[in-house]
């Protein structure tokens, strides 16, 4: 008597066989959409707070020693924007991992070399801050600067707040090519609407500007609401839509199975 071998049946789906499988710890596309959309929210207020409310008071443009003075006077306004300058950059950083993980599906070494400079921009960018608090030491007094006079003093301190805005603003062009990468994902990306990566790709471009500081003076302000609408949108929409969840991990399984991603 012989066996007959039962044909062998599975009840996945092709496309659910290639697909890996993602760990129980790991966040899903719409929990990570959700994440980025919050990281990014707290990356702008804190960096409009730190700025427009806590530094750009301090400052008087062309003005060493009214600056000088206004430091002196408001050390812990100083203080408290390097804090949460820093807490911006944490959630920049934040952001670009979280970006990467949603949108390398789609193109992995497009996602790869983004989140490079987004991470390269976030470097510069705190390194940048470190300028911003230097002032409070060159205006200490201690007595290993009484070689400066007063004068001095005052010119080396605005002199380092202008360091800081051109590390900042070389920080914006690696974080707007950044943009421009994810941008370009997004609007490759069928889980996704068209329109956040077309307002990525140019809202990023915008920040090219800084690739010749003049102009931002001129184009600043343009560039940085287009930007924050762009960045409104998008976070209204991953945190009340989020991502198509089915056609993400289609594209998951199409790129685990390709050897060109």
């Amino acid at each position: 008597m012989t066996a007959v071998a039962a044909p062998v049946t599975s009840a996945r789906t092709f496309g659910e066989a290639s697909a890996p499988s993602r760990q129980p710890k790991e966040l899903s596309p719409n929990a990570m959409a959700r994440l980025a959309a919050v990281l990014t929210l707290v990356m702008i207020v804190g960096g409009v707070v730190a700025q427009a409310v806590l530094i750009d008071p301090i400052i008087v443009s062309g003005n060493a020693a009214a600056t000088a003075h206004n430091i002196v006077a408001n050390q812990a306004a100083i203080r408290a924007a390097f804090a949460t300058f820093m807490v911006e950059m944490a959630c920049q950083i934040g952001t670009t991992a979280v970006m990467y993980e949603l949108l390398a599906p789609v193109d992995r070494g497009l996602a790869r070399t983004a989140a490079a400079f987004g991470y390269v921009g976030g470097a510069i960018k705190i390194l940048a801050r470190v300028f911003l608090y230097s002032p409070l030491y060159v205006l200490s007094g201690s007595s290993y600067l009484s070689s400066f006079n007063q004068s001095q003093l005052e010119t080396i301190s605005y002199l380092l707040l202008r360091i800081n805005n051109l590390g900042a603003g070389t920080a914006c062009i690696f974080l707007g090519a950044s943009t421009m990468m994810f941008g370009c994902l997004m609007l490759r990306a069928s889980f996704l609407p068209r329109v956040l990566g077309l307002l990525g790709l140019v809202g990023g471009t915008g920040w090219l500007v800084y690739l010749y500081p003049p102009l931002t003076s001129v184009f600043f302000l343009p560039v940085a609401l287009f930007a924050l609408f762009g960045c409104m949108v998008t976070i209204g929409w991953f945190v009340i839509r989020g991502v198509d969840e089915k056609k993400w991990y289609e594209t998951l399984a199409i790129s685990a199975s390709s050897i060109w991603r």
